[in-house]
Order: structure tokens, then sequence, then C-alpha cells
């Protein structure tokens, strides 16, 4: 398509401008350069998040598995596209990772994990303040924690807290995290993110708020005397949390996403003679009273971690004990150790961040030593090493060659690739395996991922992978990014077998493989939904297929894999562990303790069976059925047209982006083509020579929705890409004269009525750039105004359709200025009609937000208030039930105490009747404070910007 650098000028502006509407049009930067599919659901919740730009905040509480991320990473692009770019993230250490590489691999935003390490590097790199380095911060809570006073000083524009039900209890005094990031975060516009907003009680809820905002809810005691004591209430509550928490589940997206099944496999084996002597005689190490390799203090961590070695492999565990054993020889020659032992263990192992938090806290005690015992303990635990190196090769081993066999089996069956991922959750037992299967016919099919990804093999991947994608902008420049981003591109487009620790049950998209074995099942069920979320995610074609190993001779591990099974359903159905169940294990390793006391206290059967039993009928009792009703009541969609507002916004969003896609193109065809070569039925294009920092080579501008032939080693063309931002930035900053502009319909491929009436017609053309800044946000309009031959004017829509044609510019046409000329103050007076639509517009909306606003306020004064009449109501039924015990009294003695007590409460109740009129007025002061704060922020400031003007023609 031909255009002139007039439509380029406007196209670019449609491209750039700031929307303000809660449509998708204010969503549609974001939505355009996002790597993701449009999912109609987290438009919705986007839009949510954006909608009052005088709240202070919104809960975003999907279901799990419905992409809260990509909802949060859609409102976070919209801000940085919009300039507001003082981003933070808070959120689980376990998670950081994830959040840098799903903002990098879908949205193209950059990022910066921010820890007490990265701080120190920074500030030698020369970074001033790590937290203004121009990049989406990203930080755990208890790095958060302990930057209050740095937080507090930086204006965020937004704060994304993810798994924000950890801060439910931030409204009480103890809670010190919560208090803390409150203080820390006060007045800044908050995402909440969360799939368990309410588990065990409503003041789940009201810690939520507070928050987000202190004067959503007018204080504890009166959200417990309006909401928690009162069922009558709910229906008042629903309609005030359906202000600031949004819930979508599952069942609700299936007509949009479709989910694969999650299948299960058990395969059965018996431990040998030696495997079965080496488990028994650790376990009863395990059970020693005193010990200098298990200090009291260490005792049970440590013990928790060397029952999970020992589930692992024998080889995992020898390791194990000849750090333990090494330790002890350390304190038998009096030499202090070199280095810390439980950090070690937990480093080496790869064992998760979870217990790294805890060892830090752990510390080596000070013992009087008794040689004897010490000699004693030494020599046992060299006869344990001794007996595990005799095991060669293991019965769970040779039970993972059947059940690759198996698993193989059914990905043939159903068309699946044939691919598995092996999860094990010790660093040596992947050792192990990698050998072990080498040994037995997969060498050369093998890829290993861990945390640390800095074997020879895995060095030998990334660089051929750096070599690969020179040319693309896939290479992150972050190493241990980038080491990860080659393992698995290596996995999808090579290997068989990818064997893992848990390093990738985070922040890893493995939706191409969907086999996957836990060579070592986590007794942790979050760990475990984590690991099946790698595979069975949205965009996997297949049936996932879950493979676990069933210990025949231990009692404690059929009645794990069966508590998993059945009662937290994590391996069959669509979905997994329900949002009750997780959100009920709130600590994970919380969880492991429980199930290693039954591990290290019962032996016989009968008593593992009665143990089991009880842990299940505690979690039942966690697991809330009232509370699960009153969460539907008051959290769940009963709308019955939301499927319709569903269908309406993806239909909106996906017609923005199809224009969207069209300018875009235009524009970049327009603007480089003396510098690239096209290829115009892929999207795709070579460029030439570089465009100052822009590199020459291969562009691919991926549309969705389109089928395309994706060159592999293109870089990704999108809006926010310095070569797109060059064109765009290109097309905006030129200046134009007025001139003659020829839209030739004659050779326009579809038809378009309201064209084709102007065919042989002309006339003239302005448009506007109307600027309105308003509620601290900027919002821009483009105005068009135009007139044909007669002075008629025309619809704006029939300009934007003009405005798509194949146009020319007429340099011989000399009478096109007095046109022009004549025509420039009915042009000013249409545009004028334009801008006052506008401001109507904008007022009409600003007015309903302000009312919003208002409405809560006016709720949290009547809380503050009924929370003092209430107090004033308890102390009269108080002082009646004195008063008539007094008349009943049996002795003057208890009469008198009687009536004296009488009067004290009389005085606290005429004292709470005094505050109460002070109260009030106070409360109404702030009341009036804070709206008078509100209009202030509705005052408007307005700029005109002229783009161009023109007489126009149609042929």
């Amino acid at each position: 398509m031909q255009i002139t650098d007039h439509q380029a000028k406007y196209f670019a502006n449609e491209l750039t401008i700031r929307h303000a509407d809660s449509g998708v049009d204010r969503l549609s930067q974001s939505l355009f350069d996002a790597s993701v599919d449009l999912n109609p659901h987290q438009i919705n919740a986007a839009l949510f998040a954006l909608n009052n730009p005088l709240s202070k905040g919104v809960v975003l509480a999907d279901e799990v598995g419905l992409g809260k991320t990509i909802e949060a990473g859609l409102v976070l692009s919209q801000y940085w596209a919009e300039r507001s770019r003082k981003l933070l993230i808070i959120c689980p250490a376990a998670l950081r990772k994830q959040w840098e590489q799903e903002l990098l691999e879908k949205f193209n935003l950059p990022s910066q994990v921010l820890d007490s390490k990265m701080w120190r590097k920074l500030k030698v790199g020369g970074v001033y303040n790590p937290l203004a380095d121009n990049k989406v911060v990203i930080m755990s809570y208890h790095y958060a924690a302990r930057l209050e006073e740095q937080l507090l000083i930086e204006p965020w524009d937004l704060v994304v807290i993810d798994e924000a039900h950890k801060l439910r209890n931030a409204y009480k005094t103890n809670n010190k995290m919560g208090q803390v990031l409150k203080r820390a975060l006060i007045g800044r516009k908050k995402l909440l993110l969360t799939a368990t907003p309410l588990q065990n009680s409503l003041m789940e809820l009201y810690g939520l708020s507070t928050v987000i905002d202190e004067q959503l809810f007018g204080g504890q005691k009166a959200f417990q005397q309006q909401y928690v004591n009162s069922t009558a209430s709910h229906a008042q509550l629903k309609s005030r949390l359906e202000g600031f928490v949004q819930r979508t589940l599952r069942k609700d997206v299936l007509e949009y996403i479709r989910y694969t099944k999650r299948q299960t496999i058990t395969v059965p084996f018996t431990p040998n003679d030696n495997e079965q002597a080496l488990y028994d005689g650790i376990s009863a190490f395990l059970d020693k009273d005193d010990s200098y390799a298990l200090p009291p203090q260490q005792k049970h961590l440590t013990g928790l971690i060397l029952r999970k070695l020992l589930a692992s492999s024998a080889y995992a565990v020898t390791g194990t004990l000849e750090r333990i054993r090494s330790r002890l020889l350390y304190l038998q020659q009096g030499v202090k150790e070199p280095t810390g032992f439980l950090s070690d263990l937990v480093d080496n192992e790869e064992l998760g961040q979870e217990y790294s938090e805890l060892f830090d806290h752990q510390r080596d005690a000070i013992v009087d030593i008794d040689s004897r015992l010490l000699s004693s303990e030494i020599e046992e635990l060299t006869f344990h090493i001794e007996n595990a190196k005799k095991i060669a090769v293991e019965s769970k081993a040779k039970a993972l060659l059947i059940a690759l066999t198996q698993g193989f089996d059914k990905m043939q069956a159903v068309g699946a690739p044939r691919k598995v991922i092996i999860f094990t959750e010790s660093k040596r037992t992947q050792d192990y395996l990698y050998q072990f299967l080498s040994n037995n016919g997969y060498q050369d099919k093998l890829v290993m991922f861990s945390g640390s990804n800095n074997t020879p093999e895995v060095t030998e991947i990334y660089q051929q992978w750096l070599q690969e994608n020179q040319t693309n902008d896939r290479v992150s420049g972050s190493p241990q990014v980038d080491r990860r981003s080659a393992l698995i591109d290596h996995f999808r487009n090579h290997a068989e077998i990818m064997i893992a620790t848990e390093a990738a049950a985070e922040g890893v998209n493995l939706q191409f493989c969907s086999l996957l074995i836990n060579y070592d099942l986590p007794w942790n069920p979050q760990r475990v939904e984590q690991r099946i979320g790698r595979c069975h995610r949205y965009g996997q074609k297949f049936d996932v297929v879950v493979i676990n190993f069933l210990n025949e001779a231990n009692k404690a591990d059929q009645r794990v894999l069966e508590l998993l099974t059945e009662k937290f359903h994590l391996f069959d159905g669509v979905f997994g562990a329900s949002d009750e169940v997780l959100g009920a294990i709130e600590s994970g390793l919380d969880f492991e303790r429980r199930v290693q006391n039954i591990y290290d206290t019962c032996r016989q059967p009968e008593e593992i069976e009665q143990a089991f039993s009880k842990l299940q009928e505690e979690l039942e009792a966690e697991i809330n059925n009232k509370m699960q009703q009153t969460k539907q009541l008051l959290l769940e969609n009963f709308d019955e047209d939301i499927h319709d507002l569903l269908k309406f916004q993806l239909d909106a969003a996906e017609k923005r982006l199809d224009k969207m896609g069209r300018w875009f193109w235009a524009i970049t065809q327009h603007e480089l083509t003396t510098k690239a070569v096209f290829d115009h039925d892929n999207y795709c294009f070579m460029l030439k020579q570089p465009v100052g920092t822009v590199a020459q080579g291969d562009y691919q501008l991926i549309l969705k929705g389109q089928k395309q032939s994706v060159e592999k080693q293109a870089y990704h063309y999108r809006l926010t890409h310095p070569l797109g931002e060059f064109v765009l930035n290109q097309a905006i900053g030129r200046s134009l004269e007025p001139c003659h502009i020829v839209f030739d319909y004659s050779h326009h491929i579809a038809k378009i009525s309201v064209i084709e009436k102007l065919v042989g017609c002309s006339g003239t053309l302005q448009l506007q750039k109307f600027t309105v800044e308003s509620l601290d946000r900027c919002e821009e309009y483009l105005l068009f105004a135009a007139l044909d031959e007669q002075g008629k004017a025309l619809p704006s829509e029939v300009v934007q359709k003009l405005m798509h044609i194949t146009a020319s510019i007429d340099t011989t046409d000399v009478s096109s200025s007095a046109m022009i000329d004549a025509n420039k103050k009915q042009l000013e007076a249409l545009l004028g009609i334009e801008r006052e639509q506008v401001e109507k517009g904008i007022n009409d909306r600003n007015l309903s937000f302000f009312e919003e606003e208002v409405d809560k306020l006016d709720h949290w004064a009547d809380d503050l208030k009924e929370g003092l009449e209430q107090s004033i109501k308890d102390l009269d039924k108080e002082i009646k039930i004195i008063r008539r015990d007094a008349k009943i009294a049996p002795t003057l003695e208890e009469k008198l105490s009687l009536q004296k007590q009488q009067r004290k409460f009389e005085t606290l109740r005429n004292r709470n009747r005094r505050d109460l009129f002070e109260k009030q007025d106070e409360v109404d002061e702030r009341r009036e404070a804070l709206i008078e704060k509100l209009e202030n922020k509705l005052n408007k400031k307005s700029s005109v910007e002229d783009v161009f003007i023109i007489k126009w023609s149609v042929k």
C-alpha cells in the first residue's frame, strides 16, 4: 500500500496516543507488543486494574492457571508505554526469575532482580540508585521489608504484589512484614495477585484491603461487627468488594481456553536387600537422641534433608553422609570447618529457596566433645557410606527404564513429541541418572537443567545457542537467563530427556513436552503442582502424563502418594489441585515437617496409617466448607452477561490489533523504503544497513491470529523495538506543509460504500491532536474535521476510512492553498465542537470516578460512626445486666459492689457519647479533606497541536 507522509504521521499518532477510556483501546499498545495469545478474561482483568485513576489499587484473584502474571504484565506494559516507568514487583523469592523471564519473553520489558548482592554490584558499577535504573524492579518480600525507607522515598507509579495472600494478616500489629510493607508503600497504587484472597476468615479480605487503602473499610472492629459477626450484610460486602476485587473462574473461560487433561501412571518397585538395609540403618541413625552429626537445633531440618535424599537415591545420600562425616572429622581434630555445613548442604543439592532461607538462620552449636561417642558416630557413618557405595544400580533406576518405555509408548499413541522431563530433588541424583541413562541407550538424547547450569556440556550447548542467535533479539545479555533459554531450546529441538532439579519447576515453559516423571516426589503439594504446571499449561496440545514411583516396601511412601493423588487430586482431571487445597497448605515446608514427623515416629503400618489419617483430617478441617460457600457468595461472578462481555472485548481487541498491524506495517514500508527489502506475504523484511544503533538483518512482525512463515533467526519487530521507535518517531516528527492529496479508490480491493460516494469529489481536511491532563494522567485524542467542496461536513468515521486508501500528493495543483485558506475558519469551528464533546465525555467519566471514590469515603465514614455507636450499645447492654443483677443481689455488699460497677460503666458510656460527637466531627472533617484532595485532581489542563491540513480528492 502506497501512503503519503501525512498518512504515515496519522498512523504513527494512532499507534502511540495515550487512550483513557475503559475499552480495549487503552490496552492496545501493550496487547500489540505482547508475545501472548489473547484471552478475553485477561483483557478484562487488565482493564479492571486500569479503570479508575482515583483508585489506590485492586486485587486480581483469578483461579490458579488463568494467567494472573499475564494480566499484571499487560498492566505493566501499558504503564511502560505511557511513560509511567517507576514499576515495582514484590513476590516470593522463588518466583523472582520467573517474573524476569516472563516480562522479557512475553512483554519485552527490561527488568532487574534486586537482592543485597545485586544492589552492591550495581553500586560498585556506578548506579547511584538501583531503584531508579529505568527497569522494572523485582524483589522478594523479605528484601522489600529490609528496604522500607528506600521504597518509601521512591515515587512508584505501580507496585505489583504477587502471592498477595501472604499479606492477609497485614492489619495485625504483630504482623511485622505486613506492617513494614504497608508503611513503605503507603499512597502508591497497588496491584495484588492471589488465587486465594479468602481462605479461613473474612478478616483476610479486610487485611488485603488495608494493603491497598486503609480507608476502604472503617477499621478492624467495625468490619468484624458488620460482616464477620453478621451474615446478613454479605450482600453489602459483595457490593463493596466489586470495586476492588476481580475474580475469574476456570469454568468461566472454557469457551476460550482448551485445557488438556492429566493422566497418571504409577510404576512400582521393591528395594533390594542392600537398599532396605541402608534405609533402615539411616532411619535408626536419625532416631538417635544424642548426636554430633545432628545437633538438637539442626536435627529436624538436617533429618528432613537426609530423608528426602534417602528417598531420592543412594548416590545422593552417600555424598551427604560423606559431608556430615567430614564435619565430624574436623570436630575430632579440633579444627573449625571452612564453610557452613547447612548452607553448603542446601546449595550442593539445590533443594530450593525455602530451605536456604531457613538455614540462613541456623548456626552450629559449641559442644563439649565426648571423643568415644564422636569416634563411634564416625564409624557408624563410614559403615553406612560403604553400604551405600555397594549399591551400583538401584531398583528405582531400573523401574525408570520401564517408566520411560511406558511413557514414550503413550506419547506415540497420541502423536505427542517424544519428550520427557525427569524431576529430582537432588543434584547428585541428577548426575547419577545422567550417567545411568547414558549407559542404557539414551546417550546423546539427554540434557540436564539445574540452578547453576555451568557444566562443560551445558556450556557447549550455551555457546552454540549464542552463535545461532547472534542475529536476532533472543539473547538477553544475562548469562543465567540465556543459559536457561539455550537448554530449553536444546531440549525442544534435539534432546528427548531433560533431567532437572527444582530449578526447572519455576519460570520454565515446557508446553512442547507432555510427559513428566517424578523420580522422587516432593512431600509439598505446591511444589508438585509447580512441576506439573511446567507442562500442563495453556498452549499444551496433548494430555499430560505424570509418572510416579511406588516403593512397595514402604507404607509411609505409599500413603504420601495416596494423599497427593486422592486428596489433592494433583495428577488427574483438567485442572489439578484446587485453590482450596493449595491455599490450606499455607507453608509447604511446614507440611513437609508434618510428613517427616510421621516418618520419624511411626514404624508399624498401623501407626503410619493412623498418623496419615489424622493429618488428612486436620487438612480437611482447614478446608472449611462453610468458608468456601462464603467465598462463592462474595467473589464469584453470577452475571449471565459475563460471557457476552468477554466475547465483545475479545472481538474489539482483535479488530483494533488488526488495524494496528496494518498501520505499523504501512509506516514501516514508508519510512524504510530505501533501507529494507520487504516480504509482504510474511510480514518480514531485511534491513540492508544499520539504522542508528539498530543492526542490519532480518526482522519479523508477528501479527496475532495470522499464520506466518516466521524466520527463526529474525529479530522480533514491535512498537517498542528500537527500530520500531525510530520509524514511529520519524513519522511523527516530520513537519508537513498543506498540500493536495489524491486518494485512489479505483485500485482499492475492498468495497467501502461511504468512500465510493466521494469518487470525483474534493474538499479540505484537518487533523488535530487534543491533549487533556486530569486525574494525574494524560490522555490524547485525534480529531478530524473535513468539508466537501460545497462546504458540507464529513463524519469523522468517513474521514478515518478515507485515510486508509492508497494515496499520492498532486504537486501540480496550484489552487489547493486558496481552498484550504477559505475553509480554515469552518474547519476550526468543527474541531472546536469536537473538543467540547471530548471535554464533556471526560467530565462525565471523571464525575463517575469521583462519585465512586466519594461512595467509598461515605462507606468508610459510616463504618467508623457505626463502630462508635456499637460500642455505646454494648455498654448499655452491660449496664442493663448489672442493674438486673443488683436488684436480685442477696447481700448488701454485693448490691453496693454492683452499683459501683454500674456507675463506672455509666461514666464510660457518657464519655463515649461525648467522644462520638467529637469523632463524628473528626470523621466528617477527614472526609471533606479527602474530597477536596480528589477535587484538586479533577482540575484539567488541555493543549492543541495541529498535525496537518490538506485539500483532498478521490478518484
